[in-house]
């Protein structure tokens, strides 16, 4: 399995120099190599520019001052793009060429396989070795698993200045998922993603979206300041980088919440089933396009992927569509416009609350495509329905349906560690299993 560890850079300003020096060589490195392919007939091989960085550098002597698999690595992703350009305009996308890439626009670049070693010390920060740069203090937070092994170092400035290192990871151990057929009911969870209540699953919880209304305020005043400023000068330069400061803070906040949100449902279930939306179809309509952005719904499903690899969880993407209509009691398809918050089906009386029908919905559709009948039948006590859906058969009188209980957890409960409104649930599962 491969990974990625994120970490914090706490460069010197001698460092700091040398770091912005090597990323803006790089950057015109690349612009080097794309002059080159603009200007030949034929497109040369990957492999035939690399086999040119030792003439390049004899002439281009600033380029021993750069690692030689940095300077490998600048022609891979110049090719890479070039794939990904070529791969858009076979599949009808009208594209036009590679971009130059000006002073900002290059913000990485990476050691592969050599150039770089890990010294953890006693002191407060260990050292990150690069190659031609030194030993520069990293924020070493999260340990590396022994059985693990380093295979490349990317280091990035982002636009609030500060420097990060992300450690590409491999490992041999990938835990083993549960055959679907031993998994235990009880142990399964559905979770639909919305606006107001950010998650709401089949278990009845519900968590409330993150609140950052203060945080985008802020920026707002920020921007206005901004506008106000010439473009180009040291005071606009200063503003932008508050700015970038205001957007990096919500984007930390949020994926905090989305980390921690996605490790209690892996850590806890060992089947998470969610709807596979179509998030970018959705900002393009005329409506909630900015609260679908500021979701994050996609990266929320994204985090719950990797999350479930690692920790051995079965994570099922259904087919989002007529989950909200859809009654999971019996079936029947109804309209129900945004703003009703109850489902209250027509044919069989089940009420319940809307996001959580859907839960249940896109529960019962993962069972499905996981092959877990009898799971299906267990959980919602009744007979399989046709494959088309339309003569539902019901195992109990439609008067005893009931709805299940919510139990309403904030945000900020959340990103508390140890909370004990998400860890209740996982502390009963580890001494049902314990017994």
């Amino acid at each position: 399995m491969n990974y990625n560890y994120r970490y914090r850079l706490y460069p010197t300003d001698d460092q700091r120099e040398a770091l912005a020096w090597t990323l803006d060589t790089c950057r015109q490195v690349y612009n080097h190599f794309l002059n080159r392919l603009n200007e030949a007939d034929d497109i040369p091989s990957e492999y035939a520019q690399k086999n040119t960085l030792p003439d390049l550098k004899r002439e281009w002597s600033d380029l021993k001052q750069i690692h030689s698999k940095v300077l490998q690595v600048v022609v891979e992703r110049l090719y890479n793009n070039l794939r990904t350009l070529s791969g858009q305009k076979e599949n009808g996308y009208n594209v036009g060429a590679l971009r130059w890439k000006g002073a900002g626009w290059y913000k990485s670049f990476t050691y592969s396989q050599s150039g770089f070693t890990l010294i953890e010390t006693d002191t407060r920060r260990d050292r990150l070795r690069l190659s031609k740069i030194g030993e520069v203090p990293i924020a070493y937070h999260r340990e590396i698993p022994e059985n693990a092994t380093i295979k490349q170092v990317c280091i990035k400035r982002d636009s609030t200045g500060n420097w990060y290192a992300t450690l590409g990871i491999e490992t041999d151990e990938q835990p083993e998922k549960p055959a679907p057929e031993t998994i235990d009911p009880k142990d399964t969870v559905g979770i639909d993603v919305g606006i107001l209540k950010y998650a709401h699953d089949t278990d009845g919880t519900a968590v409330e979206s993150l609140d950052l209304s203060d945080e985008r305020e802020r920026l707002r005043r920020e921007q206005r300041t901004l506008s106000r400023k010439v473009k180009g000068s040291n005071n606009y330069e200063k503003q932008r980088t508050i700015v970038a400061r205001c957007h990096d803070r919500i984007k930390r906040k949020r994926r905090d919440f989305l980390h921690k949100l996605g490790r209690y449902y892996v850590e806890t279930y060992d089947v998470v089933a969610v709807e596979d939306l179509n998030v970018r179809g959705m900002m393009e309509q005329d409506r909630n396009s900015r609260n679908t952005a500021h979701s994050a719904w996609r990266t929320f499903i994204e985090i719950l992927r990797y999350k479930a690899e690692s920790a051995g969880t079965h994570l099922v993407e259904v087919n989002p569509r007529g989950t909200t209509k859809e009654c999971s009691n019996c079936g029947v398809e109804t309209d129900k416009p945004l703003w009703v918050r109850e489902h209250s089906c027509p044919s069989c009386g089940y009420e319940d609350d809307r996001d959580a029908n859907a839960a249940k919905n896109i529960l019962q559709r993962a069972f499905s495509e996981l092959g877990m009948g009898q799971a299906e039948s267990a959980w919602f006590e009744r007979r399989s329905l046709s494959s088309s859906r339309k003569s539902p058969i019901f195992e109990r009188p439609p008067e005893t349906a009931t709805a299940t209980d919510t139990r309403v957890v904030s945000a900020s409960r959340v990103i508390e560690r140890g909370s004990p409104a998400l860890n209740e649930r996982g502390r009963q599962t580890e001494r049902s299993r314990a017994g």
